[in-house]
């Protein structure tokens, strides 16, 4: 299968632990998850049918080469508490059926004399200055083309093109994103560190469903991160090595 390599940086990044609720606390390398979303962000393709979605393919991110030592900042955020009304509410609001309502982040719930909760003051561990080579393939659902697929990036990733601004973790934290056509007349030199990171997040959806409906609940997937020599190999989804929710 046919292999795609970025190379992607910017100046701060947050890879949130899912068991830092209240304050982000970001994993000291990118996960399979954010990496994949990357790749979504310059080309994934689907057909929508009412709340249901049939993707072409999905990312499999296979290898994170790490070319940055990895370096924390705190950074504290007027984050807001509220979030966007559902699909329903929005449609009704650009058809004119109702009046917008704003999410007002200026004081909290006191303040505004609504039943809004404003905004709160949250502190965030983030990592500054990152920049990763990401390698992963497609993996086309049953009736796709695997060939016209792997084009269709190519020619989206060699001009630069995406369909929304890639980040890395938290929308604030853009990401910019470099075709490598040939990893091996290309290198790029990785960190030595080699590390355990122990159980990382994989991802939470489950790739390897043919119908994603928008009422479906998070697919939690863990596996063991290992940094041997800056280079982060990633197994594939269905293979034993990544652990899904309700497996023993």
């Amino acid at each position: 299968m046919t292999t795609h390599t970025l190379e992607v940086w910017g100046d701060l990044a947050c890879f949130t632990r899912p068991e830092m609720k209240v304050e982000r606390f970001s994993y000291p390398v990118i996960t399979p998850s954010a990496a994949r979303g990357i790749f979504d962000a310059i080309y994934w393709d689907g057909k929508r049918e009412g709340s249901r979605i049939r993707p072409y393919f999905h990312w499999q991110i296979t290898r994170v080469e790490v070319l940055e030592i990895p370096r924390y900042i705190a950074l504290r955020r007027n984050e807001v508490k509220d979030i966007v009304p559902g699909a329903a509410t929005l449609n009704k609001w650009m058809s004119g059926a109702e009046a917008p309502e704003p999410l007002w982040a200026d004081g909290g719930k006191d303040e505004l004399g609504t039943d809004q909760k404003g905004r709160t003051q949250r502190q965030t561990m983030a990592l500054k200055n990152v920049r990763y080579r990401l390698h992963a393939r497609i993996v086309p659902k049953p009736g796709n083309d695997p060939a016209k697929l792997n084009a269709c990036f190519v020619r989206r990733a060699k001009h630069g093109k995406c369909f929304q601004q890639p980040y890395f973790g938290c929308r604030e934290f853009p990401a910019f994103f470099e075709h490598v056509e040939d990893p091996q007349a290309q290198p790029a030199m990785s960190i030595s560190d080699t590390k355990n990171y122990g159980l990382m997040l994989y991802d939470v959806f489950d790739l390897s469903r043919d119908v994603i409906d928008d009422k479906d609940k998070p697919s939690i997937s863990l596996f063991e991160a290992k940094l041997v020599s800056g280079v982060m190999d990633v197994p594939a989804y269905t293979d034993a090595a990544v652990k899904k929710l309700g497996e023993d």
